[in-house]
């Protein structure tokens, strides 16, 4: 972590603040594209890095929005925390008030009901692309490549066809991690 100009602070927190307009389905639906933004395109975070912040962001209890000042962290200290959190917060709260006030009068018009309809598949879609970028360097090793596809599996099975808490299927996959499953 090392300090960065006030030019690249700033243009963190425009990218986060763009992100959040596109953050269908929660922050973790843009994950992929901070992931090539802060991994690929400017290198300031590694593959190990990226993936960790995630993960501990999500074993945490908290709204799943806590990787965001995590990632900001490890890439400027306090600042990038705070840049990449109200990046991502700001336009999407206000949005979102705006939007949910305007609905709310007006959710039995076809118009509205066509919008939120519509919105299902894309967020399944976004949320698809983040899971499928979080498994990639666990499927692409030869060593734990059938475990961790028989997870992934069992998890997105478990998901559909339960109301268990994402939690516990966390503490599974840490368990299988810990005795080299996968």
């Amino acid at each position: 972590m090392s300090a960065l100009p006030a030019a690249d602070l700033f243009e963190l927190f425009l990218r986060f603040l763009v992100l959040s307009l596109l953050s269908i389905g929660g922050a973790m639906s843009t994950a992929p594209e901070m992931h090539r933004y802060l991994v690929v395109e400017r290198g300031w975070l590694g593959e190990a890095d990226f993936t960790t912040a995630i993960a501990l962001a999500q074993a945490a209890p908290g709204p799943n929005v806590l990787f965001v000042p995590v990632l900001g962290f490890q890439v400027a200290g306090l600042a990038g925390a705070a840049a990449a959190l109200l990046g991502i917060l700001l336009p999407s709260t206000l949005l979102s008030l705006g939007v949910s006030r305007w609905g709310a009068t007006r959710r039995d018009t076809p118009l509205v009901r066509a919008f939120t309809a519509g919105l299902a598949p894309v967020t399944v879609g976004l949320v698809f692309a983040t899971g499928w970028l979080l498994a990639l360097p666990f499927i692409g090793e030869p060593a734990h490549r059938t475990g961790a596809l028989v997870l992934i599996g069992l998890t997105a099975l478990v998901t559909l066809r339960t109301r268990l808490a994402p939690i516990w299927m966390i503490v599974v996959g840490a368990v299988a991690g810990a005795l080299g499953w996968v």
